[in-house]
């Protein structure tokens, strides 16, 4: 293959990719445009548990807030992310309009998941935090500000780097 050939395919390649760069970009744009930013909003209530948590309690180090659901098929393919990051990072997890605490304990065991959840019932909380679909997720720094959001499905990869970055 002569070298003129080979640099215009890696030319079109690059550009390629570039062009699905940006609509990745554009799309997460479009999806979080009206999404919390700034500081947090304060989450307060119980868990299914039985525990009491607040967002406050996180004060001096990042946490991820999780927005899913148990019927969202992307949420349950993201389960496993959650499940690992929390063994690892705060990670608070808000089920909404998911049933009640029994239906999601029952989710959570016959998954083998362990981590924190808030019901979140009406669906009052990801209104406050202008969730227009799951799963949702805000990476909060120590300041208690919204350093990252992204909705659908996010690889462990992607969320352990914003975490990161939050603590840094």
């Amino acid at each position: 293959m002569k070298p003129e050939v080979k640099r215009k395919r890696w030319i079109r390649w690059a550009r390629d990719v570039a062009l699905v760069f940006l609509v990745v970009i554009l799309v997460q744009w479009w999806q979080t445009r009206e999404m919390a930013k700034g500081q947090a909003p304060e989450i307060t209530g119980a868990l299914i548990d039985g525990g009491e948590i607040s967002l406050s309690d996180y004060r001096g180090q990042p946490v991820l807030v999780h927005f899913w659901a148990t019927w969202c098929p992307v949420c349950r393919a993201e389960d496993g992310t959650i499940h690992s990051l929390a063994e690892d990072y705060p990670v608070l997890t808000i089920a909404t309009n998911s049933g009640d605490a029994d239906e999601i304990r029952q989710y959570l065991s016959e998954n083998q998941l362990s981590f924190p959840v808030l019901l979140d019932e009406s669906g009052q909380l990801g209104t406050d935090w202008g969730i227009k679909g799951v799963p949702s997720s805000f990476v909060v720094n120590g300041a208690g500000e919204i350093e990252s959001v992204a909705v659908g499905y996010t690889t462990e990869i992607g969320l352990r780097f914003r975490m990161w970055l939050a603590g840094s």
